[in-house]
């Protein structure tokens, strides 16, 4: 299963409510369960760099069925994953992307937001993901 126009479109709607919330201006990405863009929506005066990272954060968090910043743990120097961000046509591997997992925990896409803090893009994209009620993905020996 893949995540609908409609699931994408709420995702992306409770992600810019959020980040007009705490002031800021985002992109945000939605992506299907096989990494193909599904819906985007750039903000007024969003940074133009952040609609590649926001797109990749997506298809990151999907590649891999975590969080990016829990990849990003993983691919330090001395990791077990470390330069993994040079895979698959480039990866990002801070916090803003993070899998969209159906009622019976299967991953049906992700979200991707790039345009602050990563401490602020995290939120953001928590906020969409949420408002679709995704729950977490099944424990993973690799995620922390």
């Amino acid at each position: 299963m893949h995540v609908t126009l409609e699931n994408a479109e709420a995702a992306i709607a409770k992600a810019i409510e959020k980040a007009r919330e705490i002031n800021t201006f985002m992109c945000v990405a939605v992506v299907d369960s096989g990494a193909d863009l599904k819906a985007f929506h750039r903000m007024d005066d969003a940074w133009v760099g952040s609609i590649d990272i926001a797109i990749k954060k997506a298809k990151t968090a999907v590649f891999f069925g975590m969080p990016t910043g829990e990849i990003g743990k993983l691919s330090q120097p001395g990791a077990p994953l470390f330069g993994i961000e040079h895979s698959n046509g480039g990866l990002i591997t801070f916090p803003g992307g993070l899998p969209i997992v159906d009622e019976n925990g299967v991953m049906i896409g992700a979200i991707g937001v790039s345009g602050s803090s990563v401490e602020n893009d995290h939120a953001v994209a928590t906020a969409g993901v949420e408002a679709l009620g995704s729950s977490e993905l099944p424990a993973h020996p690799w995620r922390t």
